[in-house]
């Protein structure tokens, strides 16, 4: 009945009434991507690739050239010989839907020998497809990877570096990514060392040279010099921070912990990585260290270390043990706060927790409430020993 009123000759009234009738269907109508050929991309990404509907929409407008499923077809099935599941190949169309206009023969098909020569299994390779995306369907991934694996020491590794930045597959190799690393060397950096800077920081190698080179100056600044034990990790600590935000946090540090030139120098020389703490955190230990231990703050300059580790979770709990078993005559009451708190957990338990059982039967207990940030509760017979420590009544 539609099809005839809308074919049949109209008058100038009929016609103004199918105007808006004609409105009405177009809008009622489902959303198909366009595709002269019939082929319907939108319908294909959720019905054969599994993409959720707004992902076969987004990633449709990047397909609308396409006439025929034959090149996804074959891309998918070269995904799953790979050993990538549906959800696998899935989350690569996500990522880069022109994947599924790669040629196989000519393009997939190379790469995957190409890696394979490098002595990457299939499943390493799919790995690597599913972090690679739309750098997996160039050619100069094999060389890349092939310089890369030497440098990281493992596919794990890379891999980890590659998931933080991809531009590892498209910065320029004899540009920037060697001339970084041969200068990193240069400052006394292995390649070991390289690797820890660069998994959490992984633009440190595909950044311009230059500014490397500035970033190396500013760890200099801080009064650690190259090929000093802490370089590292004052090179991790200042990366991409602007000398501004430095300098601001210099002068929190000297405010909060009544720090002198000098001592905020020691500080950092010992810790760089107290530059990327937040104010409130740096404020929280500086109360608790101040207020509730009672330490100099020329003691806490010479040991940042009460800045980096978990307040909650060690500093806070142990202060506690260790506060309980002088009290108690259980400990040498010389004992070093320091010495408590930079030991590994194993031997903390190990010498202030185990030796007290028959004393202090509670303590091992409380004390593993007290490192869930948790104050522990009281008993039937009055509050334990630790909970008074904590203060509470």
């Amino acid at each position: 009945m539609l099809r005839r009123l809308l074919s049949s000759p109209s008058t100038s009234t009929s016609t103004y009434a199918i105007f808006p009738l004609r409105r009405i269907l177009s809008a009622a109508a489902p959303h198909i991507s366009p595709n002269p050929s019939g082929f319907a991309v939108e319908e294909y990404l959720v019905d054969t690739c599994g993409l959720t509907r707004p992902q076969a929409l987004k990633a449709s407008k990047k397909l609308s050239h396409l006439r025929s499923p034959t090149k996804p077809d074959a891309v998918l099935a070269f995904l799953a010989g790979l050993g990538l599941s549906g959800a696998d190949a899935a989350a690569v169309v996500v990522k880069d839907p022109k994947f599924l206009c790669a040629k196989v023969d000519k393009t997939l098909a190379p790469v995957v020998a190409g890696l394979a020569g490098l002595g990457l299994s299939r499943p390493e390779i799919a790995r690597l497809v599913s972090v690679a995306h739309c750098y997996f369907r160039t050619r100069p991934i094999v060389s890349k990877t092939h310089y890369y694996l030497p440098l990281f020491g493992s596919l794990d590794n890379f891999l980890r570096a590659l998931q933080r930045s991809p531009c590892l597959l498209s910065s320029d190799l004899g540009k920037v990514i060697k001339p970084n690393v041969v200068f990193l060397r240069e400052c006394g950096l292995s390649d070991c060392d390289i690797v820890k800077v660069c998994i959490p920081v992984p633009r440190m190698l595909t950044t311009d040279p230059e500014r490397v080179r500035a970033m190396v100056a500013c760890a200099e600044r801080l009064g650690v010099p190259r090929g000093a034990g802490m370089f590292r990790p004052a090179l991790q600590a200042v990366a991409f921070l602007s000398e501004e935000k430095i300098a601001a946090k210099v002068d929190y540090l000297k405010n909060t912990f009544r720090w002198s030139d000098a001592q905020v120098s020691i500080a950092l020389c010992k810790a760089p990585f107290i530059l990327k703490k937040s104010k409130e955190s740096l404020k929280r230990r500086s109360e608790f260290l101040f207020s509730e231990v009672g330490l100099e703050p020329v003691y806490i300059a010479h040991r940042p270390i009460f800045l980096s580790l978990s307040l909650e979770g060690r500093v806070r709990p142990r202060y506690y043990v260790l506060k309980f078993l002088k009290e108690n005559g259980l400990v040498d009451r010389d004992l070093s706060f320091h010495t408590a708190v930079n030991r590994p957990e194993k031997f903390f338990v190990e010498k202030f927790i185990c030796p007290h059982k028959e004393a202090a039967p509670h303590l091992a207990e409380d004390y593993a409430i007290a490192c869930k940030g948790e104050v522990p509760t009281k008993t039937k017979n009055g509050p334990r020993k630790l909970v008074t420590a904590y203060g509470t009544t």
